[in-house]
């Protein structure tokens, strides 16, 4: 499958995805409190760091190894069962003192649900890694769309009859059981259902540096609510997590869709000793260009997109959403620069920089948190340049970047930003003006600076400008010589 070929069903699978999720948000946000959420938003917190050991690198392993065979591949497989089984009860029995903690009996239930998901996931976990491996987007597609589809209908199904936060857990639940069904379709006639030990020892050895930064960025990720949840309460915690969603949106749009092919175009490239650094500095200024517009507009627009999405009961998310949006600036290349460590086999790189950038966040909320959930936004914005600059130290140590041409394109892509965000800026104002109503005002924003982003690209010659290029008609009618 060609590389354009696997970016255009990644993002079809993402926005399909994307679409499923923001409709379900607004329903569900509409049909619970802002505390109900909060509840949900903190278990979620504490199961996000069991999550990122639920196979333990195993399935990167699987993604990655050159010479696949049958024991290695039972070795794969005795991992992710394991670690599933290990999983669901360590939240079984962490669900009791989680609840006293908090002082809220609904954790209880909830993560006492939620630990299924642990023993389910592995039977479509290993399919999901072979496919990758085989670049398979179409059946990725497929198994994201229809498990997305089944947790949004059960969430909203069970909040809209009155069951409160534990409809998110069945939801989840659903999610995780339609996903591994429908995987497991795809899973090659070849693959053993029976585990073995035999390379258990390299799989373990493989993703151990993986899953350390795994978990300390999900810590890292979990620290705003926990923290919030306990020295306030559950109703700012709430609040935070419903503007990191949207701001979180980006990955939703664009970086998850683009990392899941740039990781093994890298990996191809530094295995036929292609010019890696060339690779991850086009990829980082189409990165950025979408990224920083997308930053600009959310900040613009984060009143009206609050109202229209989740309702006037989390007005008080408004300023948070545009503190995380400018974090988001520095954010943008962080995928991209995993990848290209984990494509040269950098696993100790990798673990160095996410532990040296992660502990700088932990500390800027950790000071900022008895101020509140708006102080924890803002301190976002100097702890991610930071980040930034420890992980592009850490890519220097690997290949030779081309920093001039990545310096040029950061001042069109920055440009270009600049002038998308006016754009919507501009239409912003002139609907407060006009008085139209809040979907009328987003959508107008969204379709001219969405325009100006087209033409500034093409105007100041960015890079992704030739891309752009090829989507025009007359590329695509013109006849062969």
């Amino acid at each position: 499958m060609s590389v354009r070929r696997a970016l255009v069903l990644s993002f079809l699978d993402r926005y399909a995805g994307l679409i499923l999720s923001v409709v379900a948000s607004m329903a569900v946000a509409r049909l619970l409190t802002p505390t109900e959420i909060g509840v949900f938003s903190v278990v979620m917190a504490t199961l996000a760091l069991a999550s990122t050991l639920r196979d333990l690198g195993a399935g990167q392993y699987l993604l990655q190894e050159s010479a696949l065979t049958t024991a290695k591949i039972q070795s794969v497989w005795a991992v992710q069962m394991g670690i599933g089984a290990l999983l669901a009860v360590v939240c079984l029995l962490a669900s009791q003192p989680l609840a006293w903690f908090y002082g809220d009996e609904r954790m209880f239930g909830i993560m006492g649900l939620l630990a299924l998901n642990y023993l389910i996931n592995p039977f479509g976990s290993i399919t999901y890694a072979w496919l990758m491996r085989e670049m398979r987007f179409d059946a990725l597609a497929w198994g994201r769309f229809l498990s997305g589809l089944a947790g949004a209908v059960v969430s909203v199904g069970l909040a809209w009859w009155g069951h409160g936060p534990i409809s998110l857990a069945w939801g989840s639940l659903a999610t995780t059981v339609t996903n591994a069904a429908v995987l497991s379709c795809y899973r090659p006639a070849n693959f053993p259902w029976r585990p073995g030990l035999q390379h258990l020892r390299d799989v373990l050895r493989f993703g151990s540096r993986l899953t350390g930064a795994s978990v300390i960025q999900t810590i890292t990720s979990g620290a705003p609510e926990f923290m919030l949840g306990k020295l306030h309460n559950l109703a700012e915690a709430g609040y935070f997590s419903r503007a990191n969603g949207l701001v979180a949106m980006f990955r939703s749009l664009v970086s998850d869709a683009v990392n899941a092919v740039t990781l093994p175009l890298f990996a191809k490239t530094a295995r036929e000793d292609g010019d890696l650094g060339a690779t991850f500095a086009q990829v980082l200024a189409y990165m950025s260009v979408v990224g920083w517009a997308f930053s600009g507009v959310v900040f613009v627009l984060a009143e009206p997109l609050v109202r229209l999405l989740y309702g006037a009961q989390w007005d008080a998310a408004v300023p948070i959403v545009r503190w995380l949006a400018l974090a988001l600036v520095f954010q943008v290349p962080l995928g991209t620069c995993s990848n290209l460590l984990v494509s040269k086999g950098a696993s100790g790189q990798l673990l160095s920089a996410t532990a040296r950038s992660c502990l700088v966040t932990l500390l800027a909320i950790v000071v900022a948190a008895p101020a509140g959930m708006d102080m924890v936004a803002l301190a976002m914005i100097p702890a991610s340049a930071v980040g930034l600059m420890l992980w592009l130290a850490a890519v220097r140590t690997q290949v030779a970047v081309p920093w001039l041409a990545l310096a040029r394109s950061s001042l069109h892509s920055g440009t270009v930003a600049l002038l998308t965000t006016t754009a919507a800026w501009g239409a912003a104002q002139w609907t407060a003006q006009h008085q139209t109503g809040r979907l009328v005002a987003v959508l107008a924003a969204l379709a001219l600076s969405s325009l100006a982003f087209l033409a500034t690209i093409l105007l100041t010659r960015h890079p992704l400008a030739a891309e752009v290029a090829r989507l025009a008609p007359w590329r695509r009618t013109r006849p062969a010589p």
